[in-house]
């Protein structure tokens, strides 16, 4: 199981350029012009987990297989995307499909990079992306509200159905109406989260805000993304501050040249780890392993999914058979020397159906079909 993530922004602030660097590709055109990306370009990207080698190490696994991740570069967003300008409704349609949004604010000075509002003000432009995807949230809401109208006129379960999903809508188009993005609505009962997310709203989609700043201030952030941290704070949204043209630049090297190169910068870590740690924050989502000498793989699952459902991500028969795990903690694994030393150490658990799978877990599942 992977998730994926939207890229998005106005025109010119570095979307394409952390496409490329995060994917490791040319695939999105980086030009000096708005709506340079009109078809969404998609990349998948491999999670890096220290953990994932160490544990290949241990296990003398032949190879090694991380779990992955999907970007999609969306086309720059404009004033009166909401209304087709620009390509607007073309535009949203490809954010309404991703999990989450990972939205680059231009957080830099430059001459030679045009700006399409004509100056440099990332709260500003913050704003208009988020208040275009609120107002396609207010039209879709409102008219859906017409065909919901009607079928809530009549005596059936339909009818019962459609006056549920008016109360709920009511008080979304309210918060709206007040600025409000649907993240913001905290559902009264598990009905009203069926109703949410049966919605597909844009709004109500998980955001981190990248601030994309000069090289320099890579490792420190400057006025305008410290502006944007305290701003996503009060969104309830999280915040990374990253140069994607460093981003670039890493991308380029050979891995071994990386760290150096990256240190030399007061960096400890790539935008790209960065970004995905707050992916798996936003989206819930953990890390659990299979390991043997064969191959060591890692993969995601949301939280709280069950260990059925773990064994789902492998096969479907895995799951529709599932009959229980055979589990270590990564931890127990790495101190007693793999699997045989857990097992000695009583360390190995045999989890049933019921079990939530925990970060980091190694598992082996026993199934029938």
């Amino acid at each position: 199981m992977g998730f994926q993530c939207g890229i998005v922004g106005l025109p010119n602030v570095g979307k394409s350029t952390l496409f490329n660097a995060l994917t490791s590709t040319a695939a999105a055109q980086a030009e000096n012009f708005p709506f340079c990306t009109i078809e969404p370009n998609t990349g998948r990207v491999s999670v890096p987990d220290d953990r994932l080698k160490k544990l290949a190490v241990v296990a003398e696994s032949k190879k090694i297989i991380p779990t992955h991740l999907e970007f999609v570069d969306i086309a720059g967003l404009v004033r009166g995307a909401s209304k087709g300008e620009g390509l607007g409704n073309q535009f949203l349609s490809h954010i309404r499909q991703v999990d989450a949004i990972i939205h680059v604010v231009r957080c830099f000075e430059d001459d030679d990079i045009t700006h399409v509002e004509g100056s440099i003000d990332a709260i500003r432009d913050a704003e208009i992306i988020e208040t275009e995807l609120m107002l396609s949230d207010l039209e879709s809401l409102e008219r859906r509200m017409v065909s919901l109208r009607k079928k809530a006129k009549a005596a059936s379960a339909e009818g019962k159905e459609a006056q549920k999903s008016i109360g709920v809508f009511h008080k979304l188009i309210k918060l709206l109406e007040e600025g409000k993005p649907v993240r913001s609505y905290a559902p009264e009962n598990e009905e009203e989260t069926r109703i949410l997310d049966e919605a597909q709203l844009l709004t109500i989609k998980p955001i981190v805000y990248v601030c994309n700043v000069e090289e320099e201030k890579a490792s420190t952030g400057n006025e305008m993304s410290n502006k944007m941290e305290n701003f996503s704070k009060k969104q309830g949204a999280e915040c990374v501050v990253i140069s994607a043209a460093i981003e670039e630049e890493v991308s380029q090297l050979p891995k071994e040249e990386q760290k150096e190169y990256l240190q030399a910068l007061n960096l400890e870590e790539t935008g790209l780890s960065k970004i995905i740690r707050q992916g798996y924050e936003l989206l819930h989502l953990l890390t659990f392993f299979t390991i043997g000498p064969k191959e060591a793989r890692a993969w995601t699952l949301e939280k709280n999914f069950t260990a059925p459902q773990a064994a789902g991500c492998i096969h479907t028969d895995f799951e529709k058979g599932f009959i229980r795990a055979e589990t270590i903690s990564y931890s127990d694994y790495i101190e007693y020397k793999g699997e045989f030393g857990a097992k000695e150490k009583g360390k190995m658990r045999l989890e049933g159906k019921e079990y939530k799978v925990q970060d980091g877990d190694i598992m082996h599942f026993r199934f029938n079909v």
